[in-house]
């Protein structure tokens, strides 16, 4: 026999055999996988027995839209008490609270973040405090508590007032232009400018420099590309994920957050070279947020990583002005669609403040209406709707009902602000509720979480947002724009899919 006659032999049959092995692998894989998602569903199944829950899918859950979103939990809310779960899909569902005392009980506990979920946060953010969980998260934690100290806070009340003067001065220039102004990427502006000058020492001005416009957008793609990863269920894979469309741009995106962070570090190490700078910091009682970065010393007597220093300031960037600005376009939109409470407060700021030229720390406590007012809003829009747990032991509810460990909890803040059972009338404004003599649940009001993981920053957060409604309110009268109501966006922060926006009617 000739040798290209033993090839064509031996070739062919060497191929049939590799598709035949390669197809039995396949079937096996399929097999494992059918079997796996067969047996979480039934462990899921004997999980949620005790709690009722919407029909759904056994194989694609739900099936709601994101822009259905908000509307199918609140439909739950008023069929299920307390909570029900969520089914993504057959072998992945959230069990989904929305009860004072069921909160009560999970944030009492230590319970981790949920890494199914908030893992893929981490190419962006690292393991900061969001992310940390157990012994590291408790020792960062108290390392950065003292950046959060009123001795601190007290000098940034002016510092938000000039970067809140910056933005006000645009909006009175584009006022002119007599059309509505979308608000949020103004704020997000403003509230980037703030955190950067009080927590990173930056001397630049953000709200002028086109960079900055391009990381707002860049942490907003984050957010949309974060949210529908969870919901989908082939890019649950890293690999996967990564040779998506959604994998290549939230990989710019990342890079465009780290170029913004690193640099802002970068500056501020090269700063801390000269001594004077030095000088002028050793002569502080009290460290700013990044400057406690950098002179941090774990307990084993180590530097901060770093990896783990650039984790801590992306989180807190993040976090310091999205969530704040968020907060604060709600509060606006709300004051605009009620203007009998928007008008309290201006009088209320102008007997305090006169024309705004100052606004010191003495004058925060001396807002009661106003605080009334931004509580309210907070209540309507929480800035961070919702976070997830997983069960770390089995868990008893008041009620009686329970929960094994290995459960993923979602604590739904908009649920339970909306819960009718727990605020009569939800859906109306009413700043009275938060009167100085009213008595609700320890755990019915909760915009910046609770518990020992609750929101590190909520006092300069809470002060920021008295500083700008007061500041906004001397300057502008806010109107809503009815052909422009916003439709809400549940995301890693409370957003509007159609964006904020507002007339403005100058006063003066």
């Amino acid at each position: 026999m000739s040798v290209s006659a033993l090839k064509s032999t031996i070739f062919p049959a060497s191929i049939s055999e590799l598709l035949q092995a390669t197809s039995l692998l396949v079937l096996l894989l399929l097999v494992f996988k059918a079997v796996q998602f067969y047996l979480q569903r039934q462990w899921l199944l004997k999980a949620f027995q005790q709690f009722p829950s919407p029909p759904s899918h056994w194989l694609f859950g739900d099936k709601i839209q994101g822009d259905q979103e908000v509307q199918y939990i609140m439909e739950c809310v008023q069929k299920f008490p307390s909570a029900f779960p969520r089914w993504l899909w057959g072998s992945k569902a959230f069990f989904t609270i929305y009860d004072p005392d069921y909160m009560k009980v999970i944030l009492g506990r230590s319970d981790p973040k949920a890494n199914v979920a908030y893992r893929f946060l981490a190419p962006w953010l690292g393991y900061g405090l969001l992310l940390l969980n157990g012994e590291t998260w408790f020792q960062h934690r108290r390392m950065l508590t003292p950046a959060f100290h009123y001795d601190i806070l007290k000098p940034y009340v002016e510092t938000t007032a000039n970067s809140v003067r910056v933005m006000l001065d645009k909006w009175e220039k584009l006022s002119g232009q007599d059309s509505p102004l979308e608000i949020f990427q103004h704020i997000s502006l403003m509230t980037l400018d703030t955190i950067m000058k009080c927590a990173f020492s930056y001397q630049g001005s953000v709200q002028l420099d086109r960079k900055s416009q391009t990381y707002i957008k860049a942490i907003g793609n984050l957010n949309d590309l974060f949210h529908s990863r969870v919901r989908n269920i082939f890019h649950q894979n890293d690999i996967m994920y990564s040779l998506s469309t959604n994998g290549r741009t939230n990989n710019k995106a990342c890079q465009i957050a780290h170029e913004h962070t690193d640099q802002v570090i970068k500056q501020r190490k090269i700063e801390l070279q000269n001594e004077k700078e030095l000088d002028k910091l050793k002569k502080k009682r009290r460290l700013d947020f990044l400057d406690i970065l950098l002179f941090a010393r774990m307990e084993n007597g180590s530097s901060l990583s770093d990896k783990d220093l650039r984790a801590e300031v992306d989180t807190f960037m993040f976090e310091g002005h999205d969530t704040t600005a968020s907060g604060l376009s709600w509060i606006l939109y709300t004051l605009a669609t009620h203007p009998e409470h928007q008008q309290k407060c201006r009088e209320e700021a102008q007997s305090l403040l006169g024309d705004g030229a100052s606004v010191t720390w003495e004058h925060l406590d001396q807002m009661p209406y106003t605080t009334m007012c931004i509580k309210e809003a907070l209540r309507l829009y929480p800035p961070v709707p919702a976070v997830v747990r997983t069960l770390s032991t089995p868990v008893t509810f008041p009620d009686g009902r329970s929960l094994p460990k290995g459960v993923l909890v979602t604590l739904s803040f908009y649920a339970l602000h909306h819960n009718p059972k727990v605020w009569p009338n939800p859906e109306v404004f009413d700043p009275f509720r938060f009167a100085p003599d009213s008595v609700r649940h320890s755990h019915s009001f909760l915009p910046f979480s609770g518990g020992s993981r609750n929101c590190i920053g909520k006092i300069f957060a809470m002060n920021e947002m008295k500083v700008v409604v007061a500041l906004t309110l001397l300057r502008f009268e806010l109107l809503p724009d009815p052909t422009r109501m916003p439709i809400l966006q549940p995301r890693l922060v409370l957003k509007s899919k159609n964006g904020i926006y507002l007339r403005l009617r100058k006063l003066h």
